[in-house]
């Protein structure tokens, strides 16, 4: 059968802890050993699959367990029996089943257009609106506490053809940031460089961190303080001349509405996880084009299979123009879960044209890095 009318028989779930190469400090918290995915599969009564991951961090989103279980408990009862065609009043009835849980959501959603994309021959992004762009420039992260490890992947990336770098900031000492930024202008002047303080600034210290920081000239400086502190976000957006991106601040179409109405950004990170859908995380993109306001790809801790959503969605979306940050499966997951690598070379993600997402995971791997699974009876 070909036909997207038929029915999801399937609803299988993989909890996964994923080793990684090193630490990461960000401004709200810390990632080291490994990091925890939920993955997603649906199947069609033709024996067609769709995959998707949820890909939460306790500090920012959510829990993994909280993913798991409202997938498990909650979501797989409006799903099985379902029409694979039935997608958006699947995804309504989701999302009336349990609250919040936007990573769990976009676990859903990924593996419903993965599914419909593999059983009509069609890539994701052609369900999205069509592509508009083949590639996509990529941004790494440099996070690791000891500087030097973070030059030996600058020298990596450098080599990779990799030309855009965030650097990670407000997790330590404010000397230690600007030591940094120095040493990227100094020794690493072809990296565009941008700054992220993940929310880690005092109130009272961040107007004159984020000043000193501004001296550097980044592309731009994403969220320095805490989510709920929009008059301040206002305010350090005024007093710099440097573009003030917002991230764990907008979530959805709701808390953009608030940021254009709050003036506190010039431009925002948009990540399937944090809205929970692909539709609404184009809607965040819409709004910002909108208002004049730019947009980037950001991720959460993934596997590909998370990162070839958001490649999707890019591909997809054209306000979605300032690269994206699909680093992990190559630069800092020990190993990848695809079945083939993630499309990423020459400091570009390549945005795959096969059914679906393109790349399956890779069973062998889900299975030896599973902590528990969720199997349909």
């Amino acid at each position: 059968m070909s036909d997207i009318s038929q029915t999801i028989i399937g609803f299988d779930l993989w909890y996964l802890s994923l080793p990684v190469v090193g630490a990461r400090d960000h401004g709200i918290g810390r990632v080291d050993g490994a990091c925890e995915i939920i993955v997603l599969r649906l199947m069609s009564e033709s024996g067609e699959t769709g995959w998707g991951e949820a890909s939460p961090w306790v500090v920012f989103t959510g829990s993994p367990e909280a993913s798991f279980f409202a997938l498990d408990r909650y979501i797989r009862p409006h799903v099985l029996g379902r029409r694979v065609a039935d997608r958006e009043t699947i995804m309504r009835d989701a999302d009336r089943a349990v609250a919040h849980c936007s990573e769990a959501k976009a676990a859903l959603d990924t593996a419903l257009h993965d599914l419909a994309g593999r059983i009509s021959g069609q890539p994701v992004h052609a369900l999205l609106g069509g592509k508009c762009r083949d590639s996509i420039a990529l941004s790494v992260s440099l996070a690791n506490p000891d500087f030097a490890q973070d030059r030996a992947l600058l020298d990596r990336l450098r080599a990779d053809g990799v030309r855009i770098v965030k650097l990670k900031t407000g997790f330590r000492d404010h000397a230690f940031d600007l030591m940094r930024l120095e040493a990227l202008a100094q020794e690493y002047p072809e990296f565009s460089v941008r700054v992220d303080f993940n929310q880690g600034l005092a109130p009272e210290d961040a107007l004159d961190r984020v000043r000193d920081v501004a001296q550097f000239k980044p592309d731009f400086i994403e969220q320095p303080v805490r989510a709920p502190l929009y008059d301040l976000m206002a305010e350090i957006r005024q007093s710099v001349d440097v573009p003030l991106l917002a991230d764990e601040s907008v979530f959805g179409p709701e808390d953009m509405a608030r940021a254009v109405r709050d003036g506190i950004c010039d431009g925002v990170s948009v990540k399937v996880m944090k809205s929970g859908s692909f539709a609404r995380a184009k809607a965040v993109a819409a709004m910002a084009a909108a208002n004049g306001l730019g947009a980037y790809g950001g991720d959460m801790f993934e596997s590909g299979l998370a990162h070839l959503a958001g490649a999707h969605l890019i591909a997809s979306t054209p306000s979605i123009d300032l690269g994206c940050e699909f680093y992990q499966a190559k630069y800092y997951l020990a190993e990848d879960i695809l079945e083939t690598p993630f499309p990423c070379e020459g400091g570009r993600v390549q945005i795959p044209d096969g059914p679906g997402l393109g790349i399956r995971p890779d069973l062998d791997k889900l299975e030896h890095y599973s902590l528990s699974k969720g199997l349909a009876a």
